[in-house]
């Protein structure tokens, strides 16, 4: 019997629409495993997920980006499908819309779409204490300061060379598909999930030639903050947080296991980018 995940936001609406969807699929004799999304937190350590099953043929994700990346962070490594069904403004990550689910489940149940591999990145954080600590992220990874912080000195290094010392407000190092997320609102590119490549957006830069720049997705991050900083956040995908500080380092890499993104028929990444943006021709 083939099991299929509900991944739902913490949503009356959306937990109605799920009670349909769960209710649909169970008369066609599929188990149903499902889970409601977690609240960002700021502590990393505290919100690791219980691995999703390894056997669920995909999962439906019912919600706006936010939940969507939670789901992401619920497969972990696992190659499961994942179809975003968007509740209210239009989502960069979802694929179809809340009038259309059924609809969507069904081209899913028959095969009718293709996947789509978004590229994710892997963090690592080495710590004066010798922890080590591995996270995983479809859109960014940010290093912000606190409200009364100082500017941030984060010196960075691309495949051990050394590049800059951002002062700035932070650095967002995005994805293709976090290109329109954070970066994008601090100045950053918008660039095709297909393309490879990671950016680097400094958020506020004191030095106003400090631009936004793309390195290859082959190329290893090395970052650490070149002084005595505090109240410096690092976070992942906007859903968790770790307090950071000069002796740490974090290195940033293309990760091995990309996220397996449902595509449907008629879709196309354009037509979602125009709408989003509200560039001529898009209506949301």
């Amino acid at each position: 019997m083939k099991k299929i995940g509900l991944y739902i936001k913490k949503d009356p609406r959306a937990a109605e629409s799920a009670d349909a969807l769960e209710s649909w699929l169970h008369r066609r004799e599929l188990t149903v495993v499902r889970r409601e999304s977690s609240p960002p937190s700021r502590r990393a350590e505290n919100h690791h997920l219980p691995a999703a099953p390894d056997d669920l043929e995909c999962i439906f994700v019912l919600g706006g980006d936010g939940t969507f990346l939670s789901a992401a962070r619920w497969v972990g490594n696992r190659p499961i499908p994942l179809l975003g069904v968007k509740f209210g403004e239009v989502g960069f990550l979802a694929e179809t819309a809340e009038e259309d689910l059924i609809p969507a489940a069904e081209a899913v149940l028959a095969g009718d779409y293709s996947l789509t591999p978004r590229m994710r990145l892997e963090i690592e954080i080495r710590r004066q204490t010798d922890e080590t600590v591995h996270e995983t992220v479809l859109n960014d990874v940010v290093i912000n300061k606190g409200t009364l912080a100082r500017l941030a000195s984060i010196e960075t290094h691309i495949n051990g060379h050394y590049l800059t010392t951002f002062r700035a407000d932070g650095l967002i190092v995005a994805t293709p598909t976090g290109s329109t997320a954070y970066s994008l609102a601090a100045g950053g590119p918008v660039i095709h999930p297909s393309v490879k490549g990671i950016i680097l957006t400094p958020i506020c830069p004191f030095t106003l030639t400090n631009r936004p720049l793309i390195v290859p997705d082959a190329a290893e991050i090395r970052i650490r903050l070149s002084e005595k900083a505090s109240n410096i956040m690092l976070t992942f995908d906007g859903q968790v947080g770790l307090t950071i500080d000069e002796t740490d380092v974090l290195i940033i890499r293309k990760g091995p296991h990309p996220v397996q993104m449902i595509t449907m028929p008629g879709r196309h990444y354009f037509d979602v980018l125009k709408a989003k943006l509200r560039w001529s021709g898009g209506r949301v």
